[in-house]
């Protein structure tokens, strides 16, 4: 027999997050295409906007994109893409600009700002688990869930933001070096995942984690001044070509809905 609170009895789906469809696409080679696509984008717009403007007004103009962008996505009712990638985008955006605040602004060193954003993320892990009993993101199917699933990607941009600077500046890395080396530390969770057992959601997290610096120290590779080690393209042109192919994949994945699940099928009895 149906379950007549999550479906109509010729089938069509009442409430969508009811039925248990998610809000987030299927982990797919496109998915970290998206995501370093996205975390490099968010690097490079937020250069470009505190050197285009003050500051403040662009921290401002940030976070107003950044909360318009989450209302859009917990309104939809079920994972779209547009929506989605929009979502992250300023996501990726203003987590950069809180962790430079930090820094510039408060005088936090790279370090502080890392290890405090290490704790947020640890504290939004916690009450996540103790609330729901996962931290999959195949379970993002209520509000709540979908909550503590953005708390923890802003949390993971803003420390992947800290991490990437420290590595890059502090570190005295450069952007390129640090680059492949992040490139290199992200190949650590897929190795360990495919042949050594380990835990799927926490090999996710972890290169989720790294895809935030990863991105980042390309961006600033390809933008910044060749005085600091940069290709000197300048931020505003990176941050044009990124849109660009963020765009494109973007509408790929809508159209042709391959990181999208299947809806399930009507329980029986």
């Amino acid at each position: 027999m149906s379950d007549p609170d999550l479906y109509e009895s010729s089938g069509p789906i009442r409430d969508p997050i009811a039925a248990g469809l998610s809000k987030v696409p299927e982990v797919t080679v496109f998915f970290w295409m998206a995501k370093a696509l996205t975390t490099a984008l968010g690097e490079s717009v937020s250069d470009y906007l505190v050197h285009a403007m003050s500051p403040v007004l662009a921290v401002v103009i940030g976070f107003i994109a950044f909360v318009a962008a989450l209302t859009i996505q917990f309104r939809a009712p079920r994972y779209r893409a547009a929506r989605y990638w929009l979502a992250v985008a300023m996501v990726g955006i203003f987590g950069t600009m809180a962790a430079d605040v930090l820094h510039v602004g408060f005088g936090v060193p790279y370090a502080g700002s890392a290890v405090l954003f290490v704790f947020v993320l640890g504290a939004v892990f916690w009450g996540w688990h103790r609330s729901e009993a996962t931290l999959s993101i195949h379970s993002i199917t209520t509000p709540r869930r979908e909550f503590f699933y953005w708390a923890a990607v802003v949390s993971t941009f803003s420390m992947g933001t800290a991490v990437g600077d420290l590595a890059a500046s502090s570190g005295g890395l450069g952007y390129f070096s640090s680059g492949l080396g992040f490139a290199g530390l992200i190949l650590v969770p897929a190795i360990g995942y495919r042949w050594f057992a380990l835990n799927a959601v926490l090999a996710f997290w972890l290169a989720y984690v790294l895809t935030r610096p990863l991105g980042a120290s390309f961006a600033d590779w390809l933008g910044k001044p060749a005085s600091v080690g940069g290709l000197a393209f300048g931020s505003g042109l990176v941050s044009v070509v990124l849109g660009f192919l963020i765009a494109g994949l973007v509408a790929y994945l809508a159209t042709s809905k391959i990181d999208t699940a299947e809806a399930p099928k009507p329980r029986t009895q």
